[in-house]
């Protein structure tokens, strides 16, 4: 397969049934997703209410429950999306030929079962959906129109159209308003000039980010993307932050990541924080010139951030705190913790938890915290490098007692919570990046290398790793956009924040890992970028909320919304 100078003609309106199509596929897809939340919720409900041990029980069906729901969530958001893109007169062929191939394959897998993980496949019988119920799913009339309409021909014409005009632009599918487009632009530029050429430098010698970077991006408002115009920000939406995140993580994950900690502790302070503290810290978060580590995880309690045991007490005009934390990315590095303790003792679970905007002393030459009280050491990681991760110590590490978030002890875990749904959004749009970067490193190298005669993308197997790749990238932005409409909007979207970040992690994964396929042998050679971005990529189904414990939020929201309707 050779690219041409010509893509194959359009049609004059491309996809106009389309919309209509996938909107049958979503509408389905939901009945399915109903009936199992049904038969699930008989397992796991007792005396009205949701049962932890039924629910531990049932893992297996529940979480299921979860992928079920995300994929219908994305056939949802794909018949939107279509539906704008032909009121715009914006749908191009590749976006109409990538669609019908998500969708395809996507309900196949609700009928045949879904990979929640590479030993795990969810299937209809797990969560009780009966035969009749899955028969109704297979025989609507858009189950033949669809699968009918995506064949080897079909496949084909896909591949060559990412052939054919291999810009980004083409493989990305998307379409938003003209400031995020122009935004898009821009730090696409600043990610293929100053961050992708050192990416595998600074991944290959294990070095911090450079400090002229981060200033850099301090420049561009990166660190106060969503702070208000009051407070120093540029006062943009979450959908911007999914912009920035996607094109810088595209560069280098350490890069798209140095935004997160800045991100968190603004909002928390936003949401929580007293007037003084506002006009202390967001100017400074914004401008950049203030790092921010965050200091949640405890060493035994992981994702239980209830079962935090960090002791802050309260002396005189100071906190002292003593215990430990780990995973606490740039620690090194910071001015500000945010630093989650525990500030009453006799409270149980996560009532007596506070957090605290504790300042420190950055790393200075021979001595990474030079504290009082305070000592770290680095946790060497496969990826996700360039800001560094360190398990720390604190005794009776001072910390002033105006520095507790809003001026009142015990609404800690409140407080962070508050926190999560943006989190995880930000960390769907860097899978999306990472996922991006595997797809063009992947498409790059197949069109390049020559086996038997002819390029690695003239083989099947090859191509259909580029393509689903783009066609669930595809899929995942739309779910991420959403999320963050949502939140944009001020509606509550732990659920779809939750189904964003759990699929675009297994989408860049598998897409880093089908690139690496691709490049054969010399995938696994250190010196190709590739086995960076799949070293970067496993760490998205752990951090910011395990995919398993993603699952279980999304599962539960949607059973406890079936017993209040």
């Amino acid at each position: 397969m050779t690219s041409s100078s010509e893509s194959p003609p359009a049609e004059a309106t491309p996809g106009v049934m389309l919309p209509d199509l996938l909107a049958r596929v979503a509408t389905a897809a939901d009945h399915l997703v109903q009936a199992a939340t049904a038969t699930i919720a008989e397992r796991v409900v007792v005396r009205g209410r949701l049962d932890r041990l039924a629910l531990d029980r049932e893992q297996h069906a529940v979480h299921g429950l979860a992928w079920y729901a995300t994929y219908a969530a994305v056939l949802d958001q794909l018949a939107s999306w279509s539906a704008r893109l032909i009121a715009t007169g914006r749908m191009r062929p590749i976006d109409e030929l990538l669609s019908r191939i998500l969708a395809a394959e996507y309900a196949e897998q609700l009928a045949g079962g879904i990979p929640m993980g590479q030993q795990e496949i969810i299937r209809p019988q797990h969560m009780g959906v009966d035969g009749p119920t899955l028969s109704h799913f297979t025989s609507g009339s858009w189950w033949h129109e669809l699968n009918t309409s995506v064949g080897p021909h079909e496949h084909m014409r896909a591949a060559q159209l990412l052939l054919d005009s291999r810009s980004r632009a083409t493989i990305e599918s998307v379409a938003l308003d003209e400031e995020l487009e122009l935004m898009r632009d821009e730090f696409r530029a600043f990610a293929d000039e100053k961050v992708l050429p050192f990416a595998h430098i600074w991944h290959g010698a294990d070095a911090l980010i450079p400090i002229e970077v981060i200033a850099q991006l301090g420049e561009l408002g990166v660190f106060g993307l969503t702070i208000p115009e009051s407070h120093g920000g540029a006062g943009l939406s979450k959908m911007a932050m999914c912009v920035v995140s996607e094109e810088l993580s595209r560069g280098y994950i350490g890069v798209g990541s140095l935004g997160t900690r800045a991100e968190i502790a603004a909002e928390l302070i936003l949401n929580a924080g007293t007037p003084a503290q506002k006009d202390h810290w967001l100017p400074r978060i914004a401008s950049g010139k203030t790092i921010v580590t965050a200091a949640f995880t405890e060493p035994d309690a992981g994702s239980d951030l209830a079962a935090v045991r960090t002791r802050a007490r309260r002396e005189g005009d100071s906190y002292s705190v003593t215990g430990s934390k780990t995973w606490t990315t740039h620690a090194a590095r910071a001015d500000l913790m945010t630093l989650l303790v525990r500030t009453d003792p006799t409270l149980p679970g996560h009532r007596g938890l506070s957090i605290l905007l504790a300042p420190k002393t950055p790393a200075r030459p021979g001595c990474d915290f030079p504290d009082e009280g305070l000592t770290g050491g680095e946790i060497p990681v496969l990826g996700y490098r360039g800001m560094k991760e360190y398990a720390l110590s604190f005794d009776a590490f001072r910390v002033p007692a105006d520095a507790l978030l809003g001026g009142v002890e015990g609404l800690g875990f409140r407080q962070l919570m508050a926190t999560f749904e943006s989190a995880r959004i930000q960390t769907a749009a860097r899978a999306i990046g990472i996922g991006q970067m595997a797809l063009e490193l992947g498409l790059d190298y197949a069109v390049q290398r020559q086996q038997f005669e002819q390029p690695l993308y003239a083989y099947p197997r090859v191509r259909n790793k580029v393509l689903m790749t783009a066609a669930e990238l595809l899929g995942v932005r739309q779910l991420t956009y959403r999320a963050a409409q949502m939140k944009d909007s001020g509606k509550r979207c732990d659920r779809e924040a939750g189904m964003a970040k759990l699929l675009a992690a297994r989408i860049a994964w598998s897409a880093a890992d089908g690139a690496l396929q691709i490049h054969g042998g010399n995938g696994f050679a250190l010196e190709y970028p590739i086995s960076r971005v799949l070293c970067d990529a496993r760490v998205l189904s752990i951090f910011e909320g395990a995919a398993e414990i993603q699952a279980q939020v999304i599962a539960r929201r949607l059973i406890e919304e079936r017993m209040t309707s």
